[in-house]
């Protein structure tokens, strides 16, 4: 597995998704888009039934991979999404937590 180069400034952003988001393959769809991605980050269940994400990578790589967290996989039913801002970590991939 390579790299990926990130032309830009690094960004970090955490997302909070809300609906039918855990039991439909919902952090392994998220890990396998951001490695296709070029992103850096984790995601995990949290014990409300929503799933938080930290994503990290350049401005373009962020945006598109918090617009998919938008939708989700087919199974998921994704009501909201709450993003904020946070510093840069130097994640170098993404992770799937427990």
């Amino acid at each position: 597995m390579f790299a990926p180069v990130h032309n830009g400034e690094m960004v970090r952003k955490q997302a909070i998704v809300h609906g039918e988001v855990q039991g439909v393959g919902f952090r392994y769809h998220a890990q396998s888009v951001a490695v296709r991605l070029g992103a850096a980050g984790f995601v995990r269940n949290l014990g409300d039934g929503t799933v938080m994400a930290e994503v990290e990578g350049d401005e373009a790589t962020v945006r598109r991979m918090i617009e998919w967290l938008g939708s989700g996989p087919t199974w998921a039913r994704v009501t909201a999404v709450d993003v904020v801002d946070l510093a840069p970590v130097g994640d170098r991939d993404f992770r799937i937590l427990d």
